[in-house]
C-alpha cells in the first residue's frame, strides 16, 4: 500500500470502537513501522487559552484563542501537537506537506494568538497510532476511508463538519454507506 501520509483517515459509520465513532484522523506519518496521525474533530473540554494557562499562568488570557482543543488520540493524552500552516522557526517541527507542518515544542503555544503565529493551526492532546500492518487491515476490513488531505477541511471547516465534509469530499452520500466488505 502507498503511504496515507498527509491523507484524511475517514471512520466508517460501522467503525465498532466507541473512541474513533467518526473521527477524521490526518495521517502525519505511514511506513513499514505502523502510522501516526492526529484526530482533527473530536473537541476536549479545554480551549486554547485555558491549556495556555495550564503551561503558564502569567500568560494573558486572548479572546481569539477560544478555539477548543481536540483530542489527538488515545495514546500519550498528555503531549501536545500544533498542526498548523507552513512556517518556520519553531524549535521541534516537521514539513508534513506545502500546506501543514506539525511542531511539537511549547514556543509555538506561547506564539498563538500574537503576530508570530502560524496563519492556521490546530492544536491536539495526544495521538492515534497503528502498530505494522494495522492501519492496512483496517482499511481491508472496511473500517476506514482515505482522502488526500484537504486544508480547508483541516483548518477552516467547523469542527462539527469535518466527518461530512471530508466523506463529501470523496462524492459520498453517507447515508449510503454499507457495511458489507467487498474485494474484486
Amino acid at each position: 500500500m502507498e503511504s496515507l501520509e498527509d491523507h484524511l483517515l475517514i471512520a466508517m459509520p460501522t467503525l465498532k470502537d466507541s473512541y474513533f465513532d467518526k473521527t477524521v484522523t490526518y495521517i502525519c506519518e505511514h511506513n513499514d513501522e505502523g502510522a501516526m496521525g492526529l484526530i482533527i474533530n473530536v473537541p476536549v473540554s479545554v480551549t486554547v487559552n485555558q491549556l495556555l494557562a495550564q503551561l503558564d499562568e502569567d500568560l494573558p488570557n486572548k479572546p481569539e484563542l477560544g478555539q477548543q482543543v481536540l483530542t489527538g488520540g488515545p495514546v500519550a493524552t498528555d503531549r501536545g501537537f500544533v498542526l498548523h500552516s507552513p512556517q518556520e522557526g519553531w524549535s521541534s517541527s516537521l514539513a508534513l506537506s506545502d500546506k501543514v507542518m506539525i511542531t511539537t515544542s511549547k514556543d509555538i503555544l506561547i506564539a498563538l494568538g500574537s503576530d508570530k503565529a502560524p496563519e492556521n493551526y490546530v492544536v491536539t492532546l495526544g495521538y492515534a497510532g497503528w502498530g505494522p500492518g494495522q492501519l492496512e487491515q483496517e482499511i481491508q476490513a472496511n473500517s476506514w476511508l482515505t482522502t488526500p488531505c484537504d486544508s480547508d477541511i483541516l483548518f477552516n471547516t467547523p469542527i462539527e463538519q469535518r466527518w461530512l465534509k471530508a466523506t463529501e469530499k470523496l462524492g459520498i452520500d453517507v447515508a449510503h454507506l454499507s457495511s458489507d466488505v467487498g474485494h474484486a
